[in-house]
């Protein structure tokens, strides 16, 4: 694992680094979250468009109920993945750990 003189590999030590800072991006953006008054703002929008859309509806004479369906189940599964995307180690969409997982098998194995 080192060249003569006891110094490690110039290969090595970026290699190293490169972990060292991916580690950091990927610590950053699991700590870093989002504000709850985002997800405020983003129920009072959504609620205050279905109030809006509701009032309209009762306006007319006959109206249309599934465009307002489907906008409210379009709306309501982006509010759903933004809330997921919040949480990077639970929810549908996960990230996975296996890769790093790989990378301190592969450095056990070498070292042996």
């Amino acid at each position: 694992m080192t060249i003569e003189g006891g110094r490690p590999s110039p290969l090595r030590l970026q290699a190293l680094n490169e972990m060292i800072d991916n580690q950091a991006k990927h610590l950053a953006a699991v700590q870093n979250r989002v504000p709850n008054i985002v997800f405020l703002a983003l129920y009072s929008v959504a609620i205050a468009a279905f109030v809006f859309v509701g009032y309209a509806n009762g306006l007319q004479e006959r109206g249309q109920r599934f465009p307002i369906y489907l906008m409210g189940a379009i709306v309501s599964a982006v509010i759903l993945l933004v809330q997921d995307l919040h949480r990077p180690t639970a929810g549908f969409i996960a990230v996975s750990r296996q890769p790093m997982l790989d990378a301190i098998a592969s450095i056990a194995n070498y070292s042996e």
